[in-house]
């Protein structure tokens, strides 16, 4: 605090950028050092091809030539929960009852102990007024392929709970694969999404099944939020800069640590992230000439906030999304960026300090055991085992910003753009209740809505899957809102 004060306002902004550089080195130069000591990560171009050659060698085993599993119109259920005893499944299991009415859906909940299942049903129907004592109860447990199979045998599309998906992801993709289940999950896991990209797509357009991965906060709201901001821009949308901000009243916000979990898994992956990117991105893909230049942490006027740029799974389903775009029509991609706004620089400090200490742990395996033993006292409260209460629940929310940029007449692409638009994206609790509709909304429209899908089946990210149905339309009428709040 004493050098602050002291401290010129330009030298603190200076010290803020300089310490998230220090953090970004100390993650890259860890991961390099962990990559030879973590096992599994010591070659990844090696470990993909492995990986791949075990697709190959097991291909009868989980099914993937065409012409195997179940159509849609012989399965039992239309939506089953995976993972519903977890900490975010059981929220997912009460929205899934309250829209299961709306829709007329049958609907089944899975997970590995029946009486725990049972416990859940029970609880959550006198939390929501229903009576789900007759609920379907599916037996199935990420580690028996068996199990896995006969649980898509029954469901035509399988919401997916069960994380991290770095370590239990794989198998029940190649399940749906194999049974012909469309599956949606809430995986923020950037590594995974595109690994699993790569890896499965050409199986599931065999099989015509759609795998959409992030359908929960990470990154409904982000993809959904730019498709929205592009079809209100009268012209050639180009960059749009997300800046997110949540609100909450006294009870603070906290979140539950399996989220910290699957995020220290992912960030032992970060080199091997990039060897897949590689591969899964197209290298000609066009920019504009004219580019917006930030300092990593910066003060946002129009905010009125200190941001840093977001290290989540929006970028990278955003990026995905638009490849595919100009893959498919030679539309020039939008740019995107997302930042996460403060209210001041101490703010921001103290974060980035976080960050150096997730940096020294998180990429060791006895790090994560520490973090993740004590997630409480390393965050200073914002995860925890336990998770957030009610109280916090009600009384978090999150805006988010989007500030679109482009030109209004011909596509000058070296000028500066000469039009703006805001919008916004407004929800109540991003993991615990924004998530569940945003998931339970996916499924919907997988199932009711496929003529509007993509052609073919395949792993897509959300944007790609969803561009031209109606989910910005359902999730407005569930308390996720679009909204115009600025235009030229």
């Amino acid at each position: 605090m004493l050098i602050c004060c002291v401290a010129s306002k330009s030298d603190v902004w200076k010290g803020g950028n300089l310490l998230l550089k220090w953090t970004v080195s100390l993650v890259l130069s860890t991961a390099r050092y962990s990559r030879l000591t973590y096992p599994g990560l010591q070659e990844p171009a090696a470990n993909l091809q492995c990986e791949r050659q075990f697709l190959g060698v097991k291909r009868d085993q989980f099914g993937f030539q065409t012409g195997f599993g179940m159509e849609a119109n012989f399965k039992e259920w239309d939506i089953v929960v995976f993972g519903a005893t977890g900490f975010t499944g059981h929220f997912v299991v009460e929205e899934l009852a309250r829209v299961a009415d709306e829709e007329n859906l049958s609907w089944a909940v899975a997970g590995r102990k029946m009486h725990k299942l049972q416990n859940m049903l029970e609880k959550t129907g006198k939390r929501i007024g229903r009576d789900l004592d007759n609920t379907a109860i599916i037996k199935a447990d990420v580690f028996s392929v068996t199990s896995l199979k006969e649980m898509c045998q029954k469901a035509k599309v399988l919401i997916n709970c069960v994380g991290p998906y770095n370590y239990y992801g794989d198998a029940v993709i190649k399940a749906c694969i194999t049974e012909k289940t469309d599956q949606v999950d809430v995986c923020g896991e950037s590594f995974f999404l595109e690994k699993s990209q790569l890896l499965y797509d050409q199986y599931a357009r065999g099989s015509g099944v759609y795998i959409v991965g992030g359908c929960g906060f990470d990154s409904i709201p982000a993809e959904m939020g730019v498709l929205y901001t592009e079809k209100q821009f009268k012209g050639e949308l180009v960059s749009v800069d997300n800046f997110i901000k949540f609100h909450h009243q006294g009870a603070g916000i906290t979140v539950h640590a399996a989220s910290m979990e699957s995020f220290l898994v992912d960030l032992v992956r970060v080199l091997d992230r990039r060897h897949v990117r590689s591969q899964l991105l197209p290298k000609d893909l066009p920019k504009g000439q004219y580019q917006r230049n930030r300092l990593p942490v910066f003060y946002q006027k129009s905010m009125n906030s200190c941001c840093l740029p977001l290290i989540n799974a929006d970028g990278s389903c955003v990026e995905r999304s638009q490849s595919y775009f100009y893959q498919k029509t030679k539309k020039r991609p939008v740019e995107f960026r997302a930042y996460l706004c403060r209210p001041n620089l101490l703010w921001i400090m103290a974060m980035l300090g976080f960050g150096l200490v997730w940096g020294m742990f998180g990429l060791f395996s006895w790090g994560r055991k520490l973090l993740c033993a004590f997630p409480r006292f390393f965050t200073a409260g914002f995860f925890s085992n336990q998770g957030p209460t009610k109280e916090q629940i009600n009384g978090t929310s999150f805006v988010m910003t989007f500030e679109g940029y482009g030109y209004s007449g011909n596509h000058r692409h070296v000028l500066k753009p000469d039009k703006k638009i805001v919008t916004c994206v407004t929800g109540p609790d991003m993991g615990y209740v924004t998530t569940p509709i945003c998931l339970v909304q996916a499924a919907v429209v997988l199932l009711k809505e496929r003529d509007k899908l993509p052609q073919e089946g395949g792993v897509y990210p959300p944007g790609a899957a969803f561009c031209d149905t109606s989910l910005i339309q359902r999730l407005n009428s569930h308390n996720v809102k679009f909204s115009v709040l600025e235009t030229d």
